[in-house]
C-alpha cells in the first residue's frame, strides 16, 4: 500500500506518468521537464506564466529548478520497481495461458511467476535476475556456464573455466557485483559531474537570460526617451511651421496694402491725366483762335 502511494506522488499531473527529470517553480511543485517546456511554451504569448498545478502566475517566464532530491528518489523507485508490463516476460512454465514473470533463472534459462518461483529450487547455482528474454547472454558461448567474473585486462565478462584454463588464465579478474560496483561508482562520478554541469548551464541560462531582460529594458528606455525627444523635436517644428507662417501671412499682408495704397494713387493720377488729356484735344480741335488763346492751360511738366 505504501509502495502505492509513493509510485502516485511520483507522477507528474501534466503527462500522469512517473517523472522524467524532475523540476520544480518557485512555488514548489514539481513537473517533467519537457512536459512543463511545452507548457510554459503555449503560454509565451498570453505575456504572463502560471503554474498548472496551482495557477500561480509569473510575469516573466520562470526558471526551472532541477529537483535533484526527487530525482534520486524516481531513479531508486524505478530500481526497485521494475514495470513488468514494459519487460513483457513471461513465466516459461505457464504453456496453457500467459503469466507475466517476476524473476528469471539463469542456469534454468528459463523466467519464472510467483507460483513457479515458489517451487523453484533454492540452491545457490540457481542464480536469479529480474525478468529478462537475455537469458544466453549471461552464459560464456565457449563453456555454457554462467559469468562469474570480469576480467579487467580484456574487459569481459567470463566464466569459472575461462578463468581457469582459458584465454584469460593470469589476468586480474573480479567478481561481477566487484566489477559492477566499480562500473557503477564511475557512472555516479560521470552522473555528478553531468548534474554539476547541467546545474552550472541552468546558471549561466539565467544568468543570460537576466542579461537579456536588462537589455531588453534598457532598450525600452532609450526607445522611450528618443520617441519622447523625436516627439517634441516635432512639435518645436510645428510651432515654428506655424510662426513662420504667421509671419509670412502678415508680411503679405503689410506689403499688399501698401501696394495698393500705392496703385489708388496712380490711378486717380492717372484720371487726373486722362481728364487733362481730354481738355487739351478739345482746345486742339477748336477753330477760334481767340477762345484757344484765352483758355488757361497746364503743360505736361506740370501734370507730373
Amino acid at each position: 500500500m505504501a509502495s502505492a502511494d509513493l509510485r502516485k506522488e511520483l507522477d507528474c499531473s501534466i503527462c500522469l506518468s512517473i517523472y522524467t527529470d524532475p523540476v520544480n517553480l518557485r512555488c514548489g511543485h514539481n513537473f517533467c521537464r519537457l512536459c512543463i517546456d511545452q507548457v510554459l511554451d503555449t503560454q509565451e504569448g498570453a505575456g504572463v506564466y502560471s503554474c498548472p498545478e496551482c495557477r500561480e502566475e509569473f510575469q516573466e517566464r520562470p526558471a526551472l529548478q532541477r529537483n535533484i532530491t526527487l530525482c534520486n528518489i524516481v531513479e531508486s523507485f524505478r530500481s526497485a520497481q521494475p514495470d513488468q508490463e514494459e519487460t513483457g516476460v513471461f513465466c516459461t512454465y505457464c504453456i496453457h495461458s500467459p503469466v507475466l514473470a517476476v524473476m528469471s533463472c539463469l542456469m534454468c534459462e528459463a523466467s519464472l511467476c510467483d507460483n513457479h518461483l515458489r517451487v523453484h529450487s533454492k540452491s545457490p547455482e540457481h542464480v536469479l535476475c529480474d525478468p529478462t528474454t537475455s537469458l544466453e547472454n549471461r552464459k560464456c558461448s565457449v563453456h555454457r556456464e554462467l559469468y562469474k567474473y570480469y576480467c579487467t585486462v580484456d574487459s569481459a565478462c567470463i566464466c569459472v573455466s575461462c578463468r581457469l584454463d582459458g584465454d584469460h588464465q593470469g589476468h586480474k579478474v573480479e567478481t561481477l557485483d566487484e566489477a559492477s560496483e566499480k562500473k557503477k561508482q564511475l557512472l555516479r562520478n560521470d552522473l555528478q559531474e553531468l548534474i554539476t554541469k547541467t546545474e552550472e548551464t541552468e546558471k549561466e541560462v539565467q544568468r543570460l537570460q537576466e542579461n537579456k531582460r536588462i537589455v531588453h529594458e534598457k532598450s525600452s528606455g532609450v526607445t522611450e526617451r528618443v520617441t519622447g525627444l523625436f516627439r517634441d523635436l516635432r512639435k518645436q517644428l510645428d510651432d515654428l511651421e506655424k510662426r513662420v507662417l504667421r509671419e509670412v501671412s502678415r508680411q503679405e499682408e503689410q506689403l499688399s496694402l501698401a501696394l495698393a495704397d500705392f496703385i489708388q494713387r496712380l490711378e486717380i493720377k492717372k484720371a487726373e491725366l486722362s481728364r487733362k488729356m481730354c481738355h487739351i484735344e478739345e482746345l486742339c480741335n477748336m477753330t477760334d483762335p481767340l477762345t484757344v488763346l484765352q483758355e488757361s492751360h497746364t503743360g505736361a511738366k506740370e501734370a507730373k
